[in-house]
């Protein structure tokens, strides 16, 4: 264990780096950071005398040294827009953000494994069919379509107004749709759930989570039929393998077969491709958080890229590279813990 979280702190280091290269070479390609700081107005003896004292002027590898220095204390620079240093901005944000990928990831555990079971033990029934037909649907609509459409369905008064509506593109399409309004809020909602500091949780008040059901759905949809699809091949892969057959020849009840044997295994390399979609769906938030206004750093980031916010830019990519090399090193140590006969340096025990 010890040799393995040493190897994977190495490989986090060498990753940061590589992303830390990519966004400091990114910088000079968004925009010159002293027009978004001083405007057009500054003489050009003005500029050049900031440029010397922003050190703009050095050389990349003494502007990447400093760059480096300042991220491993937290310092990534300010924010041009709301004038804060851009990681108070990001952690003001990311708890929205990461509450909607835990709800998202919620409603995929909750109906992907139970579907995939029992599509991979009755594969001809016409439920099972219907289940497959579906998520072949799922993959191919884009989010924003399906967040466009549950709004449409269930918050304007088309047909139900259960959810808040007067959010992002619910506005809009509640004046094509609708005579009457949806339910008053906006974003994440009111009366949330204060938990330290600036963080707010929508999980523990009813407004909070009339608010977060329609964005998480939403999100869950992009990654639900995908879990599906590889939940129930996989099943259907280990039902066929010698042991399990070998359970049977026992004498072993089918939901034990299923259930404690077969599906144990199934999980293994879901839980893989589990990990490495989480990473995938803080960085798919951006069109979720753009549809229904929720204030996370999918939306933030979005807005910075229209202020040309170069340093708010930079610590959101960093943040988010930060958020997969941790995902992806919990992932593998929960594999060695669920599989013991594979040692976590990849060699079989």
């Amino acid at each position: 264990m010890l040799a393995f979280l040493v190897q994977r702190i190495g490989q986090a280091v060498l990753v940061m780096f590589i992303i830390s290269v990519i966004s400091f070479a990114i910088q000079d390609g968004l925009g010159d950071p002293l027009r978004q700081m001083v405007g057009q107005s500054v003489s050009d003896a003005e500029r050049k005398e900031l440029r010397e004292e922003l050190g703009l002027d050095d050389p990349l590898l003494v502007q990447y040294a400093r760059f480096a220095g300042n991220a491993i204390q937290g310092d990534l620079g300010t924010s041009y827009f709301y004038g804060e240093p851009t990681m108070d901005v990001i952690l003001n944000h990311l708890p929205a953000t990461l509450e909607l990928v835990i709800a998202a990831s919620l409603i995929i555990g909750l109906f992907s494994v139970p579907i995939g079971v029992y599509a991979a033990i009755r594969p001809r029934a016409w439920l099972a069919k219907f289940f497959m037909g579906v998520s072949t649907v799922g993959i191919s609509i884009p989010v924003f379509l399906t967040a466009i459409v549950l709004i449409q369905l269930f918050s304007i008064g088309v047909t139900v107004t259960w959810f808040p509506s007067d959010t992002g593109w619910g506005q809009w399409l509640n004046g094509l749709f609708s005579t009457e309004g949806g339910m008053p809020s906006y974003g994440r909602g009111e009366d949330l759930t204060h938990l330290f500091g600036t963080w707010h949780s929508n999980f523990f008040s009813a407004n909070g989570l009339l608010h977060l059901v329609l964005p998480a759905i939403s999100l869950a949809a992009i990654m639900l039929p995908l879990f599906i699809r590889l939940i129930r091949a996989e099943m259907m892969e280990v039902l066929q393998s010698d042991y399990i057959r070998y359970a049977r020849a026992k004498g072993l009840t089918p939901r034990r077969v299923h259930f404690l044997h077969a599906l144990k295994n199934t999980m293994l390399p879901v839980i893989t491709v589990g990990g490495v979609q989480l990473g995938i769906m803080v960085a798919y938030t951006i069109l979720t958080e753009t549809v229904f206004q929720w204030p996370g750093v999918g939306l933030m980031f979005l807005e910075a890229i229209t202020r040309s916010d170069i340093p708010l830019i930079v610590t959101y990519l960093m943040v988010v590279g930060l958020i997969f090399v941790i995902t992806n090193t919990v992932v593998d140590l929960i594999y060695g813990l669920v599989n013991p006969t594979v040692k976590l340096t990849g060699a079989k025990a």
